[in-house]
């Protein structure tokens, strides 16, 4: 892989898990202007470090090792680092398992905001699908079942992968409605500093998720993952504690987020069936489809100001 490349992956990771934490920023900037002086240089310095290297550093290790069961967790660990070609190899086979399992995730992800989720609406149709809303469990049940009965012309695993990736969305759905719940709590009931960091911390780790699962569809070199996200990583951050008011301004780098989500998704599966996608094309999408979706909102600020 030359410079050009890592670059362009990079940079890719780093505006892909930017911009699936706006939401996270906006939640922290909110929570820490509860809290005191201390309690916020805390959250903000090891806060950080427990974000990109506790986060961001062991989720792409325990999902390389849990696709790859046979490497064991220190395996899966040097795997991460390795130009073994037995190495290669082994994370090669179990490829299209993960592709398939993070494809799943993110495309259940992007429906669930298209049909119940609250948005500015940025194209025609989103309003049409939020009135159908009821019919977002159909719609996945449906896509679920198809996934299921193609990848089982393939292999069994690769079946396996989508409901995996069906099933892990529902359960960090479900602790992210947990944590917003937390949210409020935070912000107009009596905890004390140190729950709310560990709130901050547990509804960050819930938002990383995100980013970590799509960082997959960009690349399976798990060091370049780190370092993409980690700098995403630092850029929240930089903006809970400098510019989130300016970024409320912006209103649909939300629909930006999650159309890169959907089309990075559709990316994972296509690969998990062998579908060849070059590099390049994952972060060409995301930074075409936020760049739209960016100046869209450029555009909008005069009317809503």
């Amino acid at each position: 892989m030359d410079l050009l490349s890592i670059v362009l992956i990079v940079a890719g990771l780093c505006l892909f898990e930017t911009i699936t934490s706006i939401d996270n920023a906006i939640i922290n900037a909110e929570v820490l202007s509860t809290m005191s002086e201390r309690a916020k240089r805390w959250f903000l310095l090891w806060g950080l470090i427990i974000a990109v290297f506790a986060v961001r550093g062991l989720l792409p290790w325990l999902i390389v090792w849990l696709s790859s069961p046979a490497l064991g967790p220190v395996g899966a660990f040097m795997a991460t680092f390795s130009s073994d070609p037995a190495v290669i190899a082994a994370i090669e086979e179990s490829a299209p398992m993960l592709l398939m399992f993070g494809g799943t995730f993110l495309i259940f992800l992007f429906f669930h905001w298209l049909f119940l989720e609250h948005k500015n609406f940025g194209l025609r149709g989103e309003r049409f699908f939020v009135r159908q809303g009821v019919w977002f469990f159909a719609v996945v049940s449906i896509l679920l079942t198809g996934l299921v009965w193609f990848a089982l012309g393939k292999s069994t695993m690769l079946a396996f992968g989508a409901v995996v990736g069906s099933t892990a969305f529902f359960i960090v759905h479900g602790f992210r409605q947990n944590a917003e719940q937390a949210e409020q709590k935070m912000l107009h009931g009596d905890m004390s500093d140190v729950s709310k960091i560990f709130y901050l911390e547990v509804i960050d780790a819930t938002f990383s998720i995100d980013g970590v699962i799509g960082a997959f569809a960009f690349t399976m070199a798990v060091p370049l993952i780190l370092l993409g996200n980690g700098l995403g990583a630092f850029v929240v951050r930089e903006l809970t504690v400098r510019n989130v008011e300016n970024i409320k301004k912006y209103l649909y780098l939300k629909n930006g987020a999650m159309y890169s989500i959907f089309f990075l998704g559709c990316i994972m599966i296509m690969d998990s069936f062998g579908v060849h996608i070059p590099f390049w094309v994952s972060p060409a999408i995301t930074f075409g489809i936020v760049g739209f979706f960016y100046v869209k909102s450029v555009k909008a600020i005069p009317k809503a100001a």
